[in-house]
């Protein structure tokens, strides 16, 4: 009992002081990242004395995962698009359809098809990982992969904004404040209650996660619930869940695994990066969107590093935001069905 107590308690340390250091550096989900690191590092330290979390703390952290995209849908942002939404709809399913062929690429280096698609997949990272086991894929392997492509997004775009497109921060700032308590307890308490028992009556794959998502994002409709988001301790809690779920699967193995496919993996994220790229051209002939607002909204992954980038540098927030938000979504529905596929096709 105590040698048990004593192995919880230092993975709770390495959590602890990784998650830190990734807060004071100021990395996105630093608490996601805190867990999966600090769990890596605990598995990998002590392989003998192998540690999991119970299956109960990974589902609450894909529900509350869940009710954060679903608090995320501004539909009053989303009717921004106005003409331009099917537009932007075929680009971001063009986009997610790049991302799963050029994935592909990775089953060459011992990767399963859904692994590969879900690994490469443009956005919904998050959301992509917490469902991964539930679906069939490998959440390690989409986890190290997703997140690779994230910080080459987070490097790469002020370097782009600025040198290709002339932009200049302009003072503008994107307003992160928490909400009213009396309204986001409620509002995460049906969002996950509800949404949980939702996914389990329509039997949706990995029901955890999108039943509650299917719940918040109507539920935002409801005037008292305007503005409503998951208090910043329930999300760094679901974070953690999933985080450390996540890294404490890792061995020497699977790290030498992932290892191999980075190269390829580096691949992947420059064609995908070039593919969007190459769609936000063509948001601009298409629309009325200025070269910086297409190549915004049709940046691979960094929701909110974009946003932010949109409102520094005085573009169209509203309509980057909707463009993210929607590939988001469609993202997050539209994997069960391509990892389903895949399914098919190896039976």
């Amino acid at each position: 009992m105590a040698s048990a107590v004593g192995r919880w308690l230092l993975l709770a340390a390495a959590v602890a002081a990784v998650s830190l250091g990734f807060v004071l550096i100021a990395l996105p989900t630093p608490l996601l990242f805190g867990g999966l690191v600090g769990a890596l590092g605990y598995a990998l330290a002590r392989p003998a004395a192998p540690l999991a979390l119970p299956g109960s703390w990974f589902k609450a952290g894909q529900a509350v995962v869940g009710a954060i995209v679903g608090s995320a849908v501004d539909w009053g942002t989303l009717a921004g698009l106005g003409a331009r939404w099917l537009i932007v709809l075929g680009i971001s399913c063009f986009a997610l359809l790049v991302s799963v062929v050029v994935g592909s690429l990775l089953t060459r280096r011992g990767a399963t098809p859904a692994t590969a698609a879900f690994s490469s997949i443009a956005g919904g990272a998050i959301g992509l990982t917490a469902m991964a086991d539930d679906l069939g894929a490998d959440s390690r392997v989409i986890a190290a992969l997703q997140y690779l492509r994230l910080l080459i997004v987070l490097l790469t775009m002020p370097v782009v904004v600025t040198s290709v497109f002339g932009a200049s921060d302009q003072g503008g700032a994107l307003s992160l404040v928490g909400g009213d308590w009396r309204v986001d307890v409620p509002f995460v308490a049906l969002a996950i209650g509800g949404g949980v028992v939702l996914g389990k009556l329509l039997r949706l794959p990995s029901p955890a996660l999108l039943g509650p998502l299917l719940v918040a994002a109507p539920l935002t409709l409801v005037p008292y619930f305007d503005g409503a988001q998951v208090p910043a301790v329930i999300a760094g809690l679901g974070y953690l869940a999933i985080g450390v779920q996540v890294g404490l699967k890792f061995t020497v193995g699977s790290l030498r695994s992932i290892g191999r496919m980075v190269p390829t993996a580096m691949l992947t994220i420059v064609v995908t990066l070039a593919a969007c790229a190459g769609l936000g051209w063509i948001l601009t002939l298409t629309t009325d969107a200025t070269p910086l607002d297409a190549y915004l909204a049709t940046t691979p992954g960094g929701i909110y590093a974009v946003m932010g980038t949109a409102a520094s540098t005085g573009s169209d927030v509203t309509f980057v935001a909707a463009a993210q938000i929607l590939r988001m979504l469609i993202v997050l529905a539209l994997a069960p069905f391509v990892a389903a596929y895949f399914r098919g096709r190896t039976a």
